[in-house]
């Protein structure tokens, strides 16, 4: 299918002049939009004619209760339609809209300000049930404590694309539907733990060759041993400085 067969639906929380370049860059490259501003409750209905959906966020999502809330409501909506969206975002508020709507999860997500360099191929990947997050290596941090997983995120996000999830489950759910490059797990977490995320992941065929690294806050032998007798791909440990773990990373991932 060519992209003057593909028909896209942008959907904007706020209409801006951000919006409409975007439409506009789109209908230059041949495909065939739709925006939706308001009434969300359409979507369902132009899910049938629809190829993918691109949702773009205003730079004060967080802020506002009744922006989560109609964030929240569309994810829902193009879930249950069954159709693939891009969420279109700032960098800095990834991680936080992670914790408090998990359903974004189930979505690629690309950074602004974005280019049709990046996003075109972002879009025929989606639309053909692949995603891409342009040109960093992407890590996705697990770990149950949010603010050590901020923190990891703020010290490698220069040099990777930085995802965070905070439990178990929410991994294997993110994994499911997006592509990364390398696991910073926690290796203590309540629930599921990260020896149950590792052996969930080595069972299942799409995640089976993700590298794994264990984040552990014990360094005795004993503990060092019973992390590696599991066969991840390394561990780390969460006393490491910025520096040592930037140069660990650039081991593994380059």
């Amino acid at each position: 299918m060519s992209e003057a067969n593909r028909k896209i639906v942008i959907v904007a929380l706020q209409y801006s002049v951000v919006v409409k370049g975007i439409e506009r860059k789109l209908n230059d490259a041949q495909y065939e939009t739709t925006v939706l501003s308001d009434s969300f409750e359409k979507i369902r209905d132009l899910a049938g004619a629809a190829d993918l959906f691109l949702l773009y966020l205003p730079a004060d999502v967080l802020e506002k209760i009744d922006q989560l809330e109609k964030l929240t409501y569309i994810c829902g909506q193009v879930k249950k339609s069954g159709r693939n969206m891009i969420l279109i975002g700032e960098t800095k508020d990834h991680g936080d809209l992670q914790q408090k709507q998990p359903i974004i999860n189930d979505f690629a997500w690309l950074d602004r300000p974005i280019e049709m360099d990046v996003l075109q191929p972002a879009i025929e990947n989606a639309i053909e049930g692949k995603t891409v997050t342009g040109e960093k290596k992407r890590v996705l941090i697990v770990d149950d404590d949010p603010s050590y997983a901020k923190m990891i995120r703020e010290w490698i996000r220069d040099k990777y694309q930085a995802d965070i999830v905070t439990a178990g489950m929410q991994a294997i759910t993110f994994l499911l539907k997006n592509q990364v490059d390398l696991l910073l797990l926690d290796y203590e977490m309540p629930v599921v733990n990260g020896p149950q995320v590792l052996e969930m992941l080595r069972q299942e065929p799409s995640t089976a060759k993700i590298p794994v690294i264990f984040l552990t806050g014990v360094g005795t032998k004993e503990a060092v041993e019973r992390v590696m007798a599991l066969k991840p791909n390394g561990y780390v440990l969460k006393s490491t400085t910025r520096e040592n773990l930037l140069k660990y990373l650039q081991g593994k991932l380059g």
